[in-house]
């Protein structure tokens, strides 16, 4: 479908006339279109859109549908239904009472459109609006939580997801290559694969479980192997599951080379736990292979993570600026840069970013400031040494840092040497320096500086940025900062709010690009939410205080 130029026009008289009775005091959507607008231009979709072809449905409406499904927690039948039947949408919209809306359809071919254009569009120029009606301003204060999304998967255990792997492949290459498939494929695999592969179903002896792993595992080389040859059908090979496949194998399986040839077709085995690579790069499902395991505190899941910035200025309405969905093993320290990226260039960018201790890193609490002109303001992350777990012990606050000369004294006043500059585990800049061993193995305080048999070693971050983090703790603890810190609390709420009234801890869909989808169309939806409630001049609700609490002497 292409898009053709369109005249957007007012409500229609009859529409209007109709809402105003049904609705005398008032709606979320007609008080949106009063203040507000249709919000989206026909210029801001041609982008998506061919020059040439059937002439398609109004994307700015589509694109109004999108967000108010996603407030609603609507399906695509529901959303297409609504826009028939309530005379609200058709307000909002700006439909005729007896237009008969569009197929539900519609709605899924609009999401891959918008998926194509990357789907910020729908967050980014409802913000656009909400500039130029001067209800988000530039260097204001802004905070930033995240929380996990569970993937729209069945978790499983290894061996269920080997098993389950097999029949993904097999299932995709039925499809594309059937005949083929026919002829290669052994009559035990219709009885291996051909159901679901749940754990109820397999082998319940640790014994049995074992030979069941490995026939699974020659299974899936003996396909690998038939996909590699000279007459397998072109282009199986590079299926998306058979990808798949072969990664799981590469990880889950070693398979030694036949010593007759030289080929990997000798004895398979299924890995020890101890033996698998990185979680980063394990995937879990075959049905949805960006998903992935993390345990954050006390909590596990499988599937991915949001990040959610909003503006927290007291007297102007809270807006979502910015969602970010990541995989699930993504650290929230490794998100700033990208963040404020995005803010910057919506032109929402804050004066201050408030965060929590995961989001803080001395790197980018100095780059923030150059780059962006954004002050970082949150809790450094705890030292875990077992040095601040010992009353009197020294760990690195006891000791004196001279940056001119590159020299450490420690509280018994000797001098380090040994100063080198390297990275950490994560490729972050440090300078390591080292004690005598003759100081250390003479010194009477030595229990309370190091376990070490030889001497003591410490590491410590460049000048700029230890000096940026000092003075970054001494200004969280005076009052004043206090007071600001106390601002991010409120993303508490929100996070709150996107789980329970809108559903985001749960995706609709599969894959990172399609959740992230999700995630801008509902933070757009809350901003609607938010905005109709700053426009009728709802105040904001404040903490929930139980009747015994609320007894407390003051």
């Amino acid at each position: 479908m292409s898009l053709k130029p369109e005249l957007i026009l007012e409500v229609p008289e009859l529409t209007e006339e109709v809402a105003r009775a049904a609705f005398p005091k008032g709606n979320p959507y007609l008080t949106l279109r009063d203040n507000l607008g249709i919000i989206f231009e026909y210029e801001d979709f041609i982008d998506l859109f061919p020059e040439h072809g059937q002439p398609a449905l109004s994307p700015w409406r589509l694109a109004l549908v999108t967000i108010m499904q996603f407030r609603e927690n609507l399906t695509d039948r529901q959303a297409a239904e609504a826009v028939r039947s309530r005379i609200d949408w058709k307000y909002l919209l700006g439909y005729d009472l007896t237009d008969p809306g569009f197929h539900f359809s519609v709605l899924t071919e609009f999401r891959a459109r918008l998926l194509d254009g990357g789907g910020a569009i729908l967050l980014d120029k409802l913000l656009q609006r909400c500039r130029e009606k001067d209800f988000l301003k530039e260097r204001g204060k802004q905070r930033t939580d995240a929380t996990h999304v569970l993937a729209a998967i069945r978790v499983m255990n290894r061996l269920e997801l080997v098993g389950e792997t097999m029949r993904a492949v097999l299932n995709a290459l039925a499809v594309e290559v059937p005949l083929w498939l026919r002829q290669v494929a052994p009559p035990e695999w219709y009885e291996r694969y051909g159901r679901r592969i749940e754990d109820y179903r397999l082998p319940k002896s640790q014994e049995k479980r074992a030979a069941y792993a490995q026939r699974v595992g020659e299974d899936g080389f003996q396909l690998l192997d038939l996909l590699s040859e000279a007459d397998a059908p072109k282009g199986a090979a590079s299926l998306s599951e058979v990808t798949t496949l072969r990664l799981t194998w590469d990880r889950q399986y070693s398979r030694d080379e036949d010593k007759t040839d030289g080929n990997s077709s000798g004895q398979v085995r299924f890995k020890g736990n101890r033996e698998l690579g990185r979680a980063s790069e394990a995937i879990e499902s075959p049905y949805d292979t960006e998903a992935r395991y993390r345990s954050r505190y006390a909590t596990k899941w499988t599937g991915y993570m949001v990040h959610v910035t909003e503006t927290c200025e007291e007297d102007d309405v809270h807006l979502i600026t910015h969602v970010e969905t990541t995989e699930a093993t993504v650290h929230e320290s490794q998100k700033i840069e990208s963040i404020h990226q995005a803010l910057v260039g919506k032109g929402a960018r804050p004066g201050v970013h408030l965060v929590n201790s995961a989001y803080m890193d001395a790197e980018w609490l100095v780059q923030s400031r150059q780059q962006h002109q954004i002050d970082l303001v949150g809790p450094a992350r705890s030292n875990n040494s077992w040095q601040t777990r010992v009353e009197g012990a020294y760990d690195l606050e006891q000791f004196e840092i001279d940056w001119d000369e590159q020299v450490v004294y420690c509280p018994q006043g000797k001098q380090s040497g040994n100063w080198k500059e390297g990275l950490d585990n994560v490729g972050a800049a440090v300078i390591y320096v080292q004690f005598s061993s003759m100081d250390c193995r003479s010194c009477p305080e030595r229990s309370l500086c190091t376990r070490s048999k030889r001497r003591r070693a410490i590491g410590f971050r460049p000048r700029e940025q230890y000096e940026a983090l000092q003075q970054a703790r001494q200004w969280l603890e005076s009052e004043e900062g206090k007071q600001l810190y106390n601002r991010r609390a409120g993303i508490e709420g929100t996070i709150s709010q996107v789980v329970r009234a809108f559903g985001l801890r749960q995706t609709r869909y599969r894959g990172l690009a399609k959740t992230h989808l999700q995630h801008i169309a509902t933070a757009a939806a809350i901003n609607l939410d938010r905005l109709v409630a700053w426009f009728d001049d709802v105040p904001r609700t404040t903490t929930r205080t139980s009747r015994f609490a609320a007894l407390a002497p003051s």
